[in-house]
């Protein structure tokens, strides 16, 4: 995490888990997307009804569309990431983890 982000980054444990199991170069841009989310979090699209406070960043690695899913407490100015993955049930398991 670099000093100059305006936003901390902080995550899910099973966001890191999942994140751990990504190959190094797919790491690397992912780290770069978070980067970026913790200089402008509004970077991601605004979620409603279930997953209301969510935001979901698209990006593409290896011409494979992914979706981050995180969360922004502007008093704290800090970015929480809490999902990522392939768009193939995604928010259904978006869903069903943020219920838990």
């Amino acid at each position: 995490m670099s000093a100059s982000l305006p936003y901390r980054q902080s995550a899910y444990p099973r966001y890191n888990r999942i994140k751990k199991r990504f190959p190094p170069l797919f790491r690397k841009k992912l780290n770069e997307t978070e980067d970026e989310i913790a200089v402008n979090p509004s970077l991601g699209e605004e979620k409603r009804r279930d997953l209301k406070g969510i935001r979901v960043y698209k990006f593409k690695v290896f011409d494979q569309q992914i979706l981050l899913a995180y969360q922004v407490d502007k008093d704290k100015k800090e970015v929480i990431f809490v999902a990522v993955g392939g768009h193939e049930n995604f928010y259904r398991d978006l869903k069903q983890y943020l219920k838990k």
